[in-house]
């Protein structure tokens, strides 16, 4: 999988909050950057050799920049801290082109629940709903009021009855379900961004208010962890040739070390680019890519992070 490279500059680093950055990106000569729609993100390409994924959340009234949010995530793999630490307005960065795995769907209404700096795709999806005069509220999920990163561009994009900032709460006993998810409706979704246990409380609680699983959208900054992992095979249909993948590994380094190369990005099971079909055999899938019906089907996994439920997967390598 070939993604096409830009080069940008960081024509602005803000901080938005305790352990938050905004950086604003421009095109050299500024150039116009290709459109994308609420929800996208790009992979940041670093120095460093580390390549990761940030939602877009500026404004597209200006064609020539993108905005992306960072926090500084200690318990991360250091692509975080490069940004925070090392890159200064002036640098260059090497971006991919915008991806959307979390687009808006057409509604009557929408409802978006962000903890954290899971308000970047959401920023975007009010901005979006904004502009289009669609209805919309937003619920901000924080530890503290002054870690509400974009509070105050929230504020001016919908009226104070649209927004509500929930402060050092959680979701699943401290307030009503109901104030928050409202009765399901076929015209109303939902969206909702953040650390993993926020967004499996958010779903959960949908889910047992009978939200339809159609309407209920979420993306992932981080992996679904798994249980007690088990070693296995992978068998390469090409070749015929068996790689035992260890507990304490990924099937992707197995395969790395066995001197199969797959395309890599974020690692983590999110953004699709390792993508493998599966020929024979039922994958543990432990991404945050595939849809439910993708799933149920087990004809494609993700090497960087899904494992196996038989003893051996053959796929098509």
């Amino acid at each position: 999988m070939t993604v096409q490279s830009i080069s940008v500059r960081v024509l602005s680093k803000r901080i938005k909050a305790p352990g938050i950055a905004a950086y604003t990106l421009g095109a050299e000569g500024g150039q116009v950057l290709p459109d994308y729609a609420a929800g996208a993100h790009i992979d940041v390409k670093l120095p460093n050799g580390l390549i990761r994924q940030y939602s877009l959340c500026g404004d597209r009234a200006d064609p020539a920049t993108y905005e992306i949010g960072v926090l500084r995530d200690g318990a991360g793999r250091g692509g975080s801290a490069y940004l925070h630490d090392t890159v200064r307005e002036g640098d260059l960065l090497e971006i991919g082109e915008p991806r959307n795995l979390f687009p808006l769907t057409p509604a009557r209404h929408s409802v978006l629940l962000a903890g954290g700096i899971g308000i970047t795709p959401l920023l975007a999806m009010a901005r979006s709903l904004a502009t289009s005069g669609s209805s919309f509220e937003f619920h901000y999920f924080v530890r503290s009021e002054d870690r509400a990163a974009y509070w105050d561009t929230l504020s001016r994009l919908a009226p104070d009855e649209a927004l509500y900032l929930h402060v050092g709460e959680r979701i699943p006993a401290s307030f009503a379900v109901a104030r928050v998810l409202g009765a399901p409706s076929p015209d109303t979704h939902l969206y909702t961004c953040g650390p993993n246990p926020f967004m499996d409380a958010v779903l959960d609680l949908a889910r047992s208010a009978g939200w339809d699983a159609a309407n209920l959208h979420s993306e992932r900054f981080a992996a679904v962890t798994g249980g007690d992992d088990q070693p296995f095979e992978l068998e390469l249909a090409a070749s015929g040739k068996v790689v035992q993948v260890s507990a304490d590994q990924t099937a992707a380094e197995a395969l790395a070390l066995a001197g199969v190369r797959l395309p890599l990005s974020c690692e983590q099971g999110i953004c699709g680019t390792c993508l493998t079909t599966v020929l024979a055999g039922v994958p543990d899938h432990r991404d945050s890519y595939l849809s439910e019906d993708e799933r149920l089907a087990n004809d494609c996994f993700t090497p960087c992070r899904s494992r196996a439920r038989t003893p051996r997967l053959t796929i098509n390598l």
